[in-house]
């Protein structure tokens, strides 16, 4: 098969990426750093049908982009987040259920020195299975130790790197010997491009409950502040309303003023007792129940009185 020239392959790149876009109206920007070829082959796979990954060079995707822009200006928004090893999977699918198929396409790998750590390390109690020769090592790491049946054992768990630190030769080394693979690495989504707009992928964790909740809250402070410097608005009208009422039986209570709210209000200030009818039950219940209860406890006490320890025929 005879492989075509560079600027034929850069033309139908271009050509490929710009389809794409005009294609699919959402597009994540990937990043892919530590991802081997099997693994991005493994990806690919695992998404057919359901997006498309195109990786690329990033002066090629800025170029092909900017040579777009006149028939979708809202590409511009993604130029400036063309930085470092990205790329591009395109879907129409559901965005939530397309990121769940990326992040599950993840690969452990050993730690090598001089990577960034993506999470925290810790080395767990165990018996290494290492001999005493080693013993050497693992002070020098600062790990407690001790001999038993003659290989090494770990005896506390120690937090060997920490998030954000560079993997040193020895920690690698220990985490080699040990057979710990600690870091994973797929698909890292950095942005997330929809009909025109770009967010950050933590948008798409947002439910409704989220959203009634945020404007729940903000009609309360647009209230709350309306009603301090007395701005009346369809958040704040109800709540003036409802003092107004207040203020309207409170003058009722103290004056002859009646008015069809307050009726049942006046009515039971003129007879306080009638506060006492929904307890009446209740306490009619309970009344009850007391005084029978009473009775008995004074029959057996007077029964046991009369007694006096004697038999029938004594």
């Amino acid at each position: 098969m005879v492989r075509e020239d560079k600027a034929t392959w850069k033309s139908n790149y271009f050509t490929k990426l710009v389809q794409l876009f005009d294609e699919y109206p959402k597009c994540f920007m990937v990043e892919a750093d530590n991802v081997g070829s099997k693994q991005m082959q493994q990806i690919r796979m695992s998404l057919r049908g359901n997006a498309v990954v195109l990786m690329g060079k990033n002066t090629m995707m800025r170029k092909a982009i900017r040579g777009h822009l006149a028939q979708n200006p809202k590409l511009e928004l993604l130029l400036p987040h063309i930085v470092g090893n990205v790329g591009f999977v395109f879907t129409k699918d559901e965005l939530v259920d397309v990121r769940e198929m990326i992040l599950t396409n993840k690969v452990r790998a050993p730690a090598r020195a001089g990577a960034i750590a993506p999470l925290d390390v810790t080395v767990p109690a165990q018996n290494t299975g290492l001999g005493p020769e080693k013993t050497s090592f693992f002070q020098a790491l600062n790990i407690p130790t001790k001999i038993t049946k003659g290989t090494i054992e770990i005896i506390a768990d120690v937090k060997l790197i920490k998030t954000g630190d560079k993997v040193g030769m020895s920690d690698s080394t220990l985490l080699n010997m040990l057979g710990i693979s600690p870091f994973t690495y797929g698909l890292i989504i950095k942005k997330v491009y929809d009909s025109g707009t770009v967010f950050d992928p933590a948008i798409l964790d947002i439910t409704d409950d989220d959203l009634k909740a945020r404007f729940m809250a903000g009609v309360k402070n647009v209230a709350a502040l309306s009603l301090k410097i007395g701005y009346p608005n369809i958040a704040s009208v109800p709540h003036s309303i409802v003092n107004g009422l207040k203020n309207c039986m409170a003058l009722a209570a103290t004056t002859d003023i009646i008015f069809k709210e307050a009726e049942m209000m006046k009515e039971y200030l003129a007879d306080p007792s009638k506060f006492a009818v929904t307890a009446a039950p209740a306490a009619a219940s309970g009344g009850a129940a007391a005084p029978v209860a009473a009775a008995k406890v004074e029959s057996e006490k007077e029964e046991s009185d009369d007694d006096m320890g004697f038999g029938l025929f004594d």
